[in-house]
């Protein structure tokens, strides 16, 4: 079980959409809280990141809804980094 910790900037890219599928979001962040990166499932098409995201992951919500986040792995936490479209995150 890791501990959920969404930064400012997280908190103020959910508040930026208007997320019409809020259960989506709240249904794959049960999911991350519960197995981490490694327990989500194929169809959200998680990976890792490189470059300004390095080590961080990425998982589609929806295809225009990316959550972005970094697993503190000995802490068990995962920080919740960013969440938005591809256009407005890279």
């Amino acid at each position: 079980m890791f501990t959920l910790l969404p930064t400012n900037q997280f908190d103020k890219d959910l508040k930026k959409r208007s997320f019409k599928n809020e259960r989506l979001i709240d249904d794959f962040l049960t999911l991350l809280e519960k197995n981490g990166a490694l327990g989500i499932e194929r169809k959200y098409h998680p990976h890792k990141l490189s470059g300004n995201y390095k080590d961080s992951w990425k998982a589609h919500i929806k295809p225009d809804l990316l959550i972005i986040w970094f697993e503190i792995i000995n802490d068990n936490e995962i920080l919740l980094l960013r969440a938005g479209s591809h256009s407005d995150l890279f």
